[in-house]
Order: C-alpha cells, then structure tokens, then sequence
C-alpha cells in the first residue's frame, strides 16, 4: 500500500523533513500546516520539491473549529477556509483535515454540523478539494469515530468523508470494529499512530507519547484490518506527536517510521489471511557469542580491525592479542578459557561450555561491540533484516573465513548470524586457530549466556524496542521504571517465545550520571558454588551489597542465610525463583551470573535499585581492582 507521514512527526525544518521522508522510501506526505508557516519556501517551491524528491502532498492539516457554529461565527470560518483553499492549490493538495470542534462556540447539534460541513465541502469542490472530517478524542460534541461518521452521512456530499486515526479511535477505548460500517470510499484518510498505556489527560497523552506501530501497546494491526475490510484503498499514514522523535535525527527518524509501517502491513496480512509483503522472521534460537572490544597493546593492529602487515611482506597469522588484565582476570576467575586466537584479526576466543566471548583488540577500554546469534537459517535471518531496511553491513572476510553477515542494531553494535559447529554451514569458529580444547563441564560451572543487556541512546528506546521485535521476532515485555540514586532507568525485555534468546533495553542515562553501558548475564547450574570459588579467590570482583537488603530480604522470603554471606541475590515469580550476583565493572561492561531456578522469567528487576547503587557508589565507569586470594 501506499505510505504516507505527516512532517510534524519528524524534526527539522520542512525542507530537511521532505528530504528525510523520501530517502526513507515515503511515497507521500501530510503537510502539517506549522511547518509550512514557518518555512521560507513559498507552497509552490514546497511543491516543487516535494515532485522532486518523488513525494505526493497526500493532505494538508489541521483546520480546526469550523463546524456547528453560530451565523456569524460560520461566516469567519468560511473565509479562512477559502484561504487554506488557495494555499492548497498553490501546493498541489487536494485533501483537507478537519478536525471535530474543540471551540466553545460550537453547538451540540449533529445537523446544523452536518448542514455546515456540506457547505465547506460544496465550497472545497470549487477548487478541486475534498474534506477529511476527523473525531478529536477531546472534540466538544463530536469525539467518537461512527459520531463523525454519522455527520459525514447526513451530510451526504462527494467531497465529504472521514479520516480515521487510530490515536482517536483506541485512546478512549472505541471498538474499531464498527469501521466495517463505514462504505470503503467515504474513508478518505487513515492516520496511524501507537502510544504506550498511559493514565493521563488524552491530549497531552496524544500531544507528547504517540510513537510508530509497534512501539506501544495499541492493536494497530486489527484497526488496520477493519479499515482494509471497507475497501479502504488509500495510504497508511503515520501522524506521531512526539518531543523525543522531534529532537531526533530525521533521517534515522524516518527510516524507523518506515519500518514501523512495513512491519504493521506484514501483521495485518497475516490477520486477513493474506501474504505477507517480508518474508517472515528467522527467530533465533539463543547465543553464539558476545564480542568485546579492548584496548590494544603497544604496537598491536588496531583501528579497522585488521592486522597490520609490513609492506613486501606476505600477511600471516596475527600475534595473540594482548588485552587488559583487569579482563583476562576476570574472565578466568568465571571459569572461562582462552581456547583460540583469530586466524585473521586480532581476536580471542574464551569459553566455558556454551558460553562464548570474544576479545577484539580494537578498542580503548572493554565494551560490548557485536553479539552473535544463533539462527537455524542465516540467509533467512539477513533476507528479512533488509526487507525491514536493516542492510548487511561492509566487512572485509579473507578467502578462507566462514561467510558471517551482520546488520547493525540500534545503539550501534553489530549483529551477527551464526550457525556454529552446523555440518552443513560454515562456522564462524573455523576462524580460529586452536590454543587447546575447550573446557569439558565443571560442576557449579557457567553453560551459556542468559541474556544481554543493551543500554540504547535516549531517543532511540522504542527504535531498539521496534527494531528487535520486526528483525528479530522477539516478544516484547512491559516497559519498567527502576528507582535509581539520580531518577529513573527505564528498561524494557524482549524474549523469544521459548525464552532461548533473552535481551533487555536500557536507557543510558539517568540525571547526571552514566550507568554501565552493557551488561551479560552468564546462566549457571549452581551459583552458590560459583559465588564460594569467587568469595575464596577474587573478592574484588564482585559487586557489593547492602547489609539492608537482606534484612529486608529476609522479611519478604525463607531464604538460606548463606545468601547473605556470598552476596547473593533473590526474587521469585509464579513460575520459579531466581539467584544472581554481579561483577564490578570493567571499561563499560560487567558480567552478571544466574541461575533460574524451575520456570522463573524475569530478570531479577526487583533488585536493580540494590545493583544500581552499588555501582554509583563504587563509580560507574571505574577500573577493576586488583585482586588477590583471600
């Protein structure tokens, strides 16, 4: 279907909007009539660019307050209408908004409203203009959809119809059911626009938290099922009223409203029993790996990631990578063992079972630069990432180097598509020449890596949140606010349906200070094993906690005293309980252990103010101590 946005759902002036809708793909635009006003363009120049960057002007709003008014009221409105009319011709619109009336002058009277509207639109048809007529969920007399409706009936003139906005429609929780009863043809326009469950005043719940299809909690897809059942032939239009998408990049703006409207037609395919326009998501089925960059030693390659060889010389096999020792130290006090250096890069490999991280020597201080996951078809995985416009990123393999595609997320690491140790698909791990064999179980050992947390930049949260449940096909969990020294941290997890793959979205920054940037969870079969070794040999390590909380612990839950004495922590839902400990923080990461105990689910939220403390009042970013047995 044709795609359509409104400019005041992106930032800028009007002529970096247009450019920024048409390089996201747009096939139209709603002109907001702010944005024109404050434009320097003349409306012919606005429609002239807008024929060049490819874009029709598909509607021209808002024009408020015209109906059910007294005479001489009627006669001003009539006159400023008749000018929105000759600016629409000088910019090429042929459809006009307007909005049910919020004027005090207005007058519950459906047919005077009716009786006015086919006036205006008597008076729109002499330039070639058709009325859009719109229920403002706030409107005086007219807020519900079939009221509007109603009056564009009774009023029964061509160049009358309704405009549908789904904000209207599912704030005040109408059924959307009853568009079914509209005939196809008097649907003139369809706006679209999530929002999050909000308990507030629906305008400002509409004037600041409308986000894109698939980032709030609106069935969008069943609205626009309705709309398609009428025969409705028009364009899916996004009007999102937003302050962060205002302060945003419009480009990267636009490209996320684009893939919001491409995923909502794909989910309302699938509700018709059509076929869906992508093809479907490849969910991954867990882990292959997390990448860490860290500084590089004296004299090692760094920048692209490539190893430097010296001019005349043929390349060979890089120097083993030297790392920061803070990180070493840590990850064989986990358990884990170098097992591989790259054949190619300056990488390592560490393993501990199923649990696989990669040091990348091309950083200045520990973070979290790429992950792997495990896909059952790779091709699929990368096929339906560009088809929601993910495209694979540029990277240089050798000849000999497993085929391994990456798309970039959100807040800038790449993501990569693995099928390790898979007979019949190469595997990254080929890559690596081996330092010995990996380590066999350990009792009380780590098996995998439970979940990632991934901390996002302010204004793209419900970009990541919109971008891993299209690419990826992960279920997304309800947004929690956790108390933190400097305010709230917003967070927010998405899982796959049998919780193989596990992520959880942060925001960076709370008030004045920086939380760590990411964070990996490491799953165990036995943590109070693990936490006894780590107590007994490096208790630096380990991230310290309040003798308050387990005096409030011990209030809530029978828990075991020995949870006190190795500095775990505890929570329990319906389905099981759940243990974890954090490490301190090295550059910008640290390491959490788990074990889920039965069918627990969450991800310990209930203890994130304890962590979060902690970690402000050891210093977010600080290095990690030296430690020593004992």
């Amino acid at each position: 279907m044709r795609k359509s946005i409104a400019t005041v759902s992106v930032s800028g002036t009007l002529a970096e909007k247009l450019t920024a809708i048409s390089a996201a793909g747009f096939d139209g635009v709603e002109i907001f009539e702010n944005d024109l006003l404050v434009s320097p363009l003349s409306p012919e120049e606005v429609r002239a660019r807008a024929r060049d960057l490819g874009l029709g002007i598909d509607l021209y709003q808002p024009f408020r307050d015209f109906e059910a008014v007294p005479g001489d009221v009627l006669a001003r409105n009539l006159r400023r209408a008749e000018r929105k009319f000759e600016v629409m011709e000088r910019l090429g619109a042929t459809l006009l908004l307007v909005c049910s009336s919020v004027s005090p002058d207005a007058i519950d009277d459906d047919e005077l409203a009716a009786e006015q509207l086919r006036l205006l639109a008597e008076r729109a048809a002499g330039h070639g203009i058709s009325i859009a007529y719109e229920a403002l969920a706030w409107g005086r007399h007219v807020n519900e959809y079939l009221h509007a409706w109603r009056i564009v009936r009774m009023a029964d003139h061509p160049n009358l119809g309704t405009c549908l906005d789904s904000f209207h429609i599912l704030s005040r929780g109408s059924d959307p059911i009853g568009i079914e009863a509209i005939p196809g043809d008097k649907v003139f326009f369809l706006q679209l626009a999530d929002a999050p469950l909000l308990a507030m005043d629906v305008l400002q719940w509409s004037r600041h938290y409308r986000c894109f299809p698939g980032q709030g909690t609106f069935d969008l897809a069943g609205l626009v099922t309705h709309v398609l059942e009428t025969g409705y032939a028009g364009p899916l239009s996004l009007e999102v009223f937003n302050d962060g998408f205002r302060q945003a990049d419009a480009g990267r703006t636009s490209l996320d409203a684009m893939r919001s409207l491409i995923a909502l037609e794909e989910a309302a395919a699938r509700r018709r029993g059509a076929t869906p326009p992508i093809p479907p998501p490849v969910i991954p089925s867990g882990f292959a790996f997390a990448e860490l960059s860290v500084p590089a030693a004296e004299g090692s390659a760094v920048g692209s990631g490539e190893p430097s060889v010296p001019a005349g010389n043929p390349p060979g096999p890089p120097e083993p990578a030297a790392h920061a020792p803070e990180l070493s130290t840590l990850l064989a006090a986990l358990g884990f063992v170098r097992t591989g250096t790259h054949t190619g890069k300056p990488v390592e490999l560490w393993e501990q079972r199923e649990a696989r991280i990669l040091l990348n020597a091309t950083g200045d201080e520990p973070a979290l630069a790429a992950l792997g996951l495990e896909s059952p078809d790779p091709a699929g995985s990368v096929k339906r990432a560009e088809s929601l416009l993910s495209p694979v990123l540029p990277r240089h393999r050798a000849p000999r180097e497993a085929r391994l595609d990456a798309i970039a997320a959100p807040d800038g690491a790449e993501l990569f598509f693995c099928r390790t140790g898979h007979p019949d698909h190469s595997s990254w791990t080929d890559d690596f020449r081996r330092e010995g064999a990996a380590p066999g179980p350990v009792a009380g050992g780590i098996t995998h890596i439970d979940h990632v947390a991934l901390t996002q930049p302010r204004h793209h949260f419900d970009e990541a949140a919109l971008f891993y449940r299209g690419v990826l096909g992960l279920r997304p969990q309800e947004s929690l606010e956790v108390p933190d020294p400097y305010g709230l941290l917003r967070s927010k997890a998405m899982s796959s349906g049998d919780g193989a793959l596990r992520m959880v979205l942060n925001i960076n920054q709370v008030g004045a200070q920086h939380i760590p940037w990411q964070h990996i969870a490491l799953a165990c079969d036995d943590i109070v094993a693990i936490a006894r070794r780590l107590r007994a040999a490096h208790p630096g390590l380990l991230l310290p906690v309040p003798a308050n909380y387990y005096d409030d612990l011990a209030a809530r839950y029978d828990v075991p005293p020995e949870l006190r004495e190795l500095g775990l922590l505890y929570d329990r839902d319906e389905h099981g309980e759940f243990l974890h400990l954090y490490t301190i923080t090295a550059g910008r990461v640290f390491f959490e252990i788990v074990q889920r105990v039965g069918g627990y689910q969450g991800y310990g939220a209930a203890n994130a103010p304890v962590r979060l403390a902690a970690q402000h009042a050891l210093g977010v970013n600080g290095h990690l101590r030296s430690t020593t047995a004992g």
